[in-house]
Order: C-alpha cells, then structure tokens, then sequence
C-alpha cells in the first residue's frame, strides 16, 4: 500500500506506475546495474523522460543531476511505498471461473501478498474443500464472521454485478479496506475504504481502438 504520506496527493496517474517503477529498478538490481537515468527507464518502460522525471521529482530528490538514479536505492524507495516487507493476506470472494485462476495464481513481484481465505455460495462444489495451496473455501455466509476474526483488510471481488453490492456492504461490515474489483459495476463505499475497479471488457475495448487506430 503506497505511504499515507503520498497517497492523498499523490496524482492517480503516478500512483499507477509506481509498481513499473518498483519492477524496473528490482530487475536492474538483479542485472548488477547499479544506476540509470529517466532516458534509460524511459526506454525500459515506455513512459516519456519528462514524465518520468515529473514523477519522482514529487517524491524529492531521488537522484542527481548529472548522475542519474542509484538502482537499489530507488528499487528500496519504490519497495518501501508499495509495501514490499508487509505481510498482506487477502479475501477472495467468488470461486467462478475468474475466481479459481486468481485463486491459484502466485504474486511473483511481491511475494508477501497471498490469498488465504475464499467465499462462494453454497451451491459452489469447491465450498467445504481447501486448493494444493491450503488456502481454505467458505460458505460466504461465514465472510464477515472469519474476516472479522483474520487480519485481513483488503480483498479481491470476483461475483456477478447482481451480487457485488450487497457482498461489499458484508466486507464493510467485516473491517474490509480495500477492495480490487472485477464486477462491471461502480460499488458504492465510505470514505476511508479504496476500490480499484478492473472492467475486463472495457480494457479489451480500449486495446481494440488503439489497435485499429494504428491500421
């Protein structure tokens, strides 16, 4: 979770390239490259250098002019605002299709972020079982009971748009403050509860148009 320090002020557009920029300097770390410049990490990820450096320049001096940027002390920078050393454990709520990929899927840039706990209705076969992982499947009737009693406060919701409401006013309920959504619909939340919504569709739209503008 970015530092509460930035994450007021901190421009939507910024906040969504910090995990590039984590990822960028943890790979030149690894490569033994022990510093960079925007041209460079520009290339590397394709934002412009003004930007980039438009960027960290709300963050202080992250580099020197002339210098450049030292890779370890911006990937250990990037590292801390992410929250690379927090323990996170997650809630999955819905076990469809969607749910089961994510349900096994493995956070490789951030290792300490995992699943623990997943919800499905009762009709749902996996409710009862627990995945090659451990990770458990409850009845969602037992979601605001386990959450409340777990230390997790972030979930990922995958349910029908028909569904997704009355589920996050549960998770609400149960402590939940943050909230990665993948059902077509704008959740209504408090003021101190985040949601990053994620439209699949509109994605695969937005990619087609940019696509057909480059015949």
């Amino acid at each position: 979770m970015t530092d509460t320090k930035f994450s007021k002020t901190l421009p939507k557009a910024t906040a969504k390239r910090l995990p590039q920029y984590y990822r960028l300097f943890k790979n030149l770390v690894e490569e033994n490259i022990t510093r960079t410049n925007s041209q460079l990490i520009s290339e590397k990820i394709g934002v412009d250098a003004a930007t980039i450096r438009r960027d960290f320049s709300l963050f202080g001096e992250l580099g020197r002019r002339g210098y450049g940027y030292e890779t370890q002390v911006l990937r250990d920078f990037f590292g801390e605002l992410l929250g690379q050393d927090q323990e996170t454990h997650l809630a999955l709520i819905g076990v469809g299709n969607l749910g089961r990929a994510l349900l096994h899927y493995h956070f490789q840039e951030r290792n300490k972020m995992r699943i623990t706990q997943a919800y499905d209705i009762s009709g749902n076969p996996l409710v009862g079982t627990q995945t090659d992982d451990g990770i458990p499947v409850f009845n969602i009737s037992d979601l605001e009971r386990n959450v409340k009693k777990s230390d997790i406060k972030t979930a990922i919701l995958s349910v029908r748009k028909e569904d997704a409401q009355e589920v996050v006013d549960i998770l609400i309920k149960a402590g939940i403050k943050g909230i990665l959504n993948f059902a077509p619909i704008r959740l209504r939340v408090p003021s101190d509860v985040v949601v990053q919504s994620i439209d699949l569709t509109k994605e695969l739209q937005t990619l087609l148009f940019f696509m057909n503008d480059n015949k």
